[in-house]
């Protein structure tokens, strides 16, 4: 048996010290969310006491018609917001990425605002822009009834977006759009031929990052939620108030299993757009 060396100066991962901080870690951040969903299968009211395994609260989860709604509702902005946010960022980080304009500084500083400023100030910045600046009618049928919650989301959703397509346009070559342009591309060609695939991997990326935000927040949609206007974690958070039942458990566990499969999906198909960007059309 040939003796196990020793690890080098930079292999850190296999020193005990970095594999023990690092289980410690993954401890600190998974543990809350793997008890969360163990007891979402508890068979007990009290969530402190087990009592054996159950499906029963799923059943009540799933047959809650008001969760149903604000799961929905949850969806639907988050699905609009996304390809809003995803469109607006991409031409604004390509703008700033392309162009030199006076007040660029300023455009720079102001896309960052809202990923800086506190979630409570932005909430409460929207409440008093649709309250008096903006006010946003009552009483409409679904979805006009989400359109003040959406230009929220977007609000804050779209720096994101901007700020990963930026970052990827910087590793852009631009020796290949003049080469476009020199065979005859016009403006919307060259875009779509060769800036798109190669901006297609942080659009998958920050769709996914916009998604996320708008469908976990809280804040912001509890100040410029309606009175009919309710969302999945505004629901939560109102059955909560009561008490941290199975039955939460189980609503927060099914929201989780989505955004994972939503990621995998994601990062899938940002790894196919990463590796084919830029060779979509080329047949040997």
């Amino acid at each position: 048996m040939a003796k196990r060396s020793a690890p080098g100066p930079l292999e850190y991962l296999r020193r005990w010290q970095m594999q023990a901080w690092l289980a410690a870690v993954f401890i600190f951040l998974y543990a809350p969310l793997i008890a969360l969903m163990a007891f979402s299968f508890n068979d007990s009211r009290r969530n402190i006491v087990w009592k054996g395994f159950t499906l029963k609260y799923y059943e009540k989860a799933l047959n809650n018609d008001g969760l149903i709604e604000a799961f929905g509702n949850s969806l639907t902005i988050a699905a609009v917001s996304t390809v809003l946010s995803v469109v607006l960022g991409a031409m604004i980080a390509l703008a700033l990425w392309r162009f030199r304009f006076p007040g660029k500084p300023a455009v720079d500083g102001a896309l960052a605002l809202p990923i800086v400023v506190p979630e409570i100030c932005m909430g409460v910045a929207m409440l008093v822009f649709f309250a008096k600046v903006l006010p946003w009618p009552q009483g409409l049928g679904w979805p006009l009834n989400l359109g003040a919650i959406i230009i929220a989301h977007v609000s804050f959703c779209f720096p994101f977006v901007a700020v990963v397509v930026r970052a990827r346009m910087s590793s852009f070559n631009r020796e290949m759009e003049e080469a476009a342009r020199d065979l005859g591309a016009g403006e919307f060609r060259t875009i779509r031929d060769v800036i798109l695939p190669h901006m297609a991997p942080s659009l998958v990326a920050g769709a996914l990052l916009a998604f996320t935000l708008s469908l976990d927040d809280f804040v912001i949609t509890f100040f410029t939620a309606g009175p009919d206007t309710v969302t999945f974690p505004v629901k939560v958070y109102s059955m909560v108030r009561f008490s941290v039942t199975p039955e939460v458990n189980a609503a927060s566990t099914i929201l989780i299993v989505l955004t994972v499969i939503l990621t995998a999906v994601a990062l899938k198909l940002q790894g196919t757009s990463a590796a084919t960007a830029g060779h979509g059309g080329e047949k040997s």
